[in-house]
């Protein structure tokens, strides 16, 4: 599917590549192919799931469950696996699963590993287009590469130290309520340009450098956790709207730049 994990990377990463492996053996199969059931696990709205959802977390676990089996298991679409080591792997099979029942290639897998203090490896994996990001922020030596058509290529955050300089993503434009929406709007008002709809490839499109911000809410654990590493890897910033930790979830505002990552919590910081 890819290249290899380079020098440095490590074999907790290389289980990482072989999930994502498993995972699109199961998501290529199914997207784009016609006549895919999405049953809904919202009575009171829309939040599809498909065999390709089910079946990709399924492959991923059979390969932690020979690889890793004390390991700590944290999936959408399955049981929480207790961690007996100390590591837990946070998974998304399909994170963006209406673009996948559309058609539209901006969903990913994610793969992360979170040592209980913080998060060791993210992984972006979108196999359509041949695409894998991961970043492993080690303090001494960290590592952020988009991994496609057998190549490895560095990647890093880009400087944006002004709101009005800014390309900011979010998933969906009615994605906040109540006090969020005046919030968001101001940042919408004061940047350069506001993009919607891409799910997780926004979070790595930031890491490669060609957006600044990415701002969303009532996030779960799975759809956060990898871009956290992914992103301070490559030189950026990911916290809740108080400038606090976001790896299980909530609202989140992820930066290429500190600069604006700050200008933005000024504004979000005053949402309770």
């Amino acid at each position: 599917m890819s290249a290899a994990p380079g020098p440095g990377m490590g074999l907790l990463t290389e289980i990482g590549f072989r999930m994502a492996d498993a995972a699109a053996r199961v998501t290529l199969r199914h997207f784009r192919s016609g006549g895919l059931g999405v049953d809904n696990k919202d009575a009171a709205g829309f939040d599809p799931v498909t065999a390709a959802d089910r079946g990709a977390e399924i492959a991923m676990r059979d390969v932690l469950s020979q690889e890793r089996p004390l390991d700590g298991v944290f999936g959408e679409e399955q049981d929480q696996t207790p961690t007996q080591s100390g590591l837990t792997w946070v998974l998304d099979p399909i994170d963006g699963t209406r673009a996948f029942i559309s058609g539209l290639p901006v969903w990913g897998t994610l793969i992360a590993l979170d040592d209980g203090s913080r998060g060791r490896i993210g992984i972006i994996d979108q196999p359509y287009i041949g695409e894998r990001f991961v970043g492993v922020p080690d303090p001494s030596d960290p590592v952020a590469e988009l991994h496609r058509s057998g190549t490895v290529t560095p990647i890093r955050t880009r400087p944006c130290s002004a709101l009005s300089d800014a390309t900011v993503f979010t998933t969906d434009p009615y994605l906040f309520t109540g006090a969020e929406i005046p919030a968001f709007d101001q940042i919408r008002a004061k940047s350069r340009l506001t993009r919607f709809g891409t799910d997780c490839y926004a979070y790595a499109l930031l890491a490669s450098g060609h957006v600044d911000l990415v701002i969303e809410s009532g996030l779960a654990a799975y759809d956060i956790a990898a871009h956290i590493p992914l992103i301070q890897a490559a030189g950026g910033v990911v916290t809740d709207w108080q400038g606090g930790d976001c790896r299980w979830g909530g609202r989140t505002v992820a930066a290429g730049d500190p600069a604006v990552h700050e200008a933005a919590l000024r504004i979000l910081s005053s949402v309770d």
